[in-house]
């Protein structure tokens, strides 16, 4: 419990200081949740590589995503994701009903507008764990009723 309390003060304090050290502006906005996707990019990277140093090679895709829903995220948020969707053309929707970063963000609308910035990070947490195992994609996160939130994963074909 101590050290997921931690995690999520670091995570706040992390994007506060972003966005604290930097001028204010839309432009400015969007390199901040650049600088925050790709600090998560790194740390997804070297997370999944203690995660599967003993984990035998992946068949396909979906078990990469569902490796990611498991084992990933219980690592990182303590619980699994509440539901993984798919079309089997290569976009895959992580559903997580109650997203611990945003928790403790009230669950009024009033807030809608800065989810971003706390789902920066986790995207690019995602895409770096998805890219050291040898799956380019992209990440996007949706909130429409907080603290809910879904993650797209698009995989990109090489």
């Amino acid at each position: 419990m101590a050290e997921e309390a931690l995690f999520q003060f670091l995570h706040h304090e992390l994007v506060q200081y972003i966005y604290k050290t930097s001028e204010n502006g839309d432009v400015e906005n969007g390199r901040n949740i650049t600088k925050l996707e790709n600090l998560g990019f790194r740390v997804g990277q070297g997370l999944i590589e203690r995660l599967t140093k003993d984990t035998a090679r992946f068949k396909d895709e979906l078990d990469v995503m569902k490796f990611i829903c498991k084992d990933f995220w219980t690592c990182v948020f303590k619980k699994q994701i509440d539901n993984l969707r798919t079309n089997h053309q290569g976009i895959y929707v992580l559903q997580d009903n109650k997203f611990r970063l945003l928790s403790q963000l009230s669950a009024g609308k009033q807030y809608l507008d800065l989810a971003p910035k706390y789902l920066a990070f986790t995207c690019g947490l995602v895409r770096g764990g998805l890219s050291n195992l040898g799956v380019k994609s992209i990440v996007t996160a949706e909130v429409s009723v907080m603290p809910a939130c879904k993650f797209q994963v698009m995989i990109q074909k090489m």
